[in-house]
């Protein structure tokens, strides 16, 4: 009896094919998330709403990818763990002082803020389990571990990167956290090409939104949305250029510790 032949999965195609399947599981949970609200408060009706609407959605993938690829498994290695330190300085730098200030750059309309409001003001247990544990983990594992994984495999590192990053932004169904899922989408996506780990990939996401998170409890939800940059566009400009310089010294430090992981895998390889 022959073993079924694997093949790469997913293409670009296939990979739209992918956000559609998630953004469907949103919007077909998304009553559920407000019947729940009365019953068991906005942050735990919240967090079953998500693990629904993105968990069946990654599940559903998971097992098309898993039959068409042969391949049940995902890398979590860190064989490198001085690359944490600067994936989350990096992470943290990239989210305060660059994408705040370009975010903040796109007018809100009043209905869309009070939104933002509604879910910023959910700072329990509950809101912290989704935000920092649940959306870093099911996101990845998509975006990274299936899409970005399955286009390497068939395209060149900038297409494959640029196409999932656009998809995880997509997928968002906003402009604001469009900016946000697309700059850190690059920056994870890179990362993953370059160590093929999901682990720093779900690091970067979840400092990132560990960073927001934490803001809710220092800023004003009742006047801000969560703006912790300046008015000035002069100010903003500053920040955008200075958060820039530190990132790439991020980026500068992580190339050397990425190189280190090649030396020693190949050293080693040779022994």
């Amino acid at each position: 009896m022959t073993e079924p032949t694997s093949t790469n999965y997913p293409n670009v195609a296939q990979s739209f094919g992918i956000t559609g399947i998630v953004i469907l599981g949103v919007l077909l949970f998304s009553p559920l998330y407000l019947m729940l609200g009365k019953l068991i408060g906005n942050d735990a009706s919240m967090l079953i709403y998500y693990l629904l609407a993105i968990g069946i959605p990654f599940w559903i993938v998971y097992s098309i990818r898993k039959r068409k690829t042969n391949n049940p498994s995902f890398n979590f290695t860190i064989e490198n763990k001085r690359i944490v330190l600067w994936l989350i300085i990096g992470s943290i730098v990239l989210l305060l002082g660059v994408i705040s200030p370009i975010g903040n750059l796109i007018p809100m309309p009043e209905n869309i803020k009070k939104a933002f409001m509604d879910f910023g003001s959910q700072t329990g247990f509950f809101a912290f389990l989704l935000v920092v544990i649940a959306a870093p983990i099911l996101e990845e594992l998509i975006f990274r571990g299936i899409i970005l994984d399955g286009l390497l495999k068939k395209y060149s590192p900038i297409k494959s990167i640029l196409i999932s990053s656009l998809l995880f932004g997509l997928v968002h169904l906003n402009p604001w956290q469009f900016i946000t899922g697309l700059i850190i989408g690059v920056f994870s996506g890179w990362v993953y090409y370059r160590t093929r780990s999901l682990s720093f990939s779900i690091i970067i996401h979840a400092t990132a939104n560990l960073s927001g998170f934490l803001t809710r409890f220092i800023i004003d939800t009742d006047s801000s949305i969560g703006n912790l940059v300046p008015d000035s566009v002069l100010s903003n400009l500053f920040l955008v250029i200075v958060s820039s310089i530190l990132v790439a010294v991020c980026i500068y430090f992580l190339r050397k510790e990425f190189e280190r992981v090649k030396d020693k895998n190949g050293s080693t390889q040779h022994t």
